[in-house]
């Protein structure tokens, strides 16, 4: 399955090497890469969102740590010819889902999902995350009576939708780890 994680990660090889380039280094440093995006213009962008393992937030400390460290590795082994804009940052509330296991950690939260394909004749739905069982997502679907089961796989683009539980679960987080700081 990881590798059908990683593929939400990312969307072109550009994003796939840097994606493995930074990884391991967000590893030692107790983060988990969350997304990585290349985005063109005149100068392109490096975005990368991550997060801490032990709670899932991700402080300003923690996005400069990252972007020195991941900075320093993309010189070396220079994945993009041009200039660029490395922009490291928390996935911030609306966060895309991109690990099968986001969709158990966000259990009770409503979602959008994107489909790789038509089912019932469309490719996006909207609903609470019902939880995981096997490798498939299940979502409780706006204005559906039963609970609709969509392999994992066939997911193209997932993010939760801000509410104001997802505010407070938010809120919450940002709290308990002052508390602990």
């Amino acid at each position: 399955m990881a590798k059908l994680e990683n593929w939400l990660k990312t969307k072109t090889d550009t994003d796939k090497r840097i994606l493995a380039i930074a990884e391991p280094i967000a590893d030692d440093m107790g983060l988990n890469i969350v997304r990585i995006r290349v985005m063109g213009g005149k100068r392109s962008t490096v975005q990368i969102m991550a997060e801490r393992k032990s709670d899932g937030l991700m402080g300003v400390d923690d996005c400069a740590n990252l972007s020195r460290a991941v900075s320093t590795a993309l010189e070396v082994e220079d994945p993009i010819k041009d200039a660029y804009v490395l922009e490291v940052s928390s996935p911030g509330l609306d966060r895309p889902l991109t690990d099968l296991s986001d969709f158990e950690t966000y259990t009770g939260y409503l979602a959008r999902l994107e489909l790789d394909r038509f089912v019932e004749g469309r490719k996006r739905f909207r609903g609470m995350i019902a939880g995981i069982e096997g490798d498939n997502v299940e979502m409780d679907l706006d204005g559906e009576d039963d609970r609709a089961e969509i392999p994992f796989a066939w997911i193209s683009e997932a993010k939760l939708l801000i509410t104001d539980e997802l505010i407070a679960k938010g809120q919450a987080g940002k709290a308990e780890s002052k508390q602990t700081e």
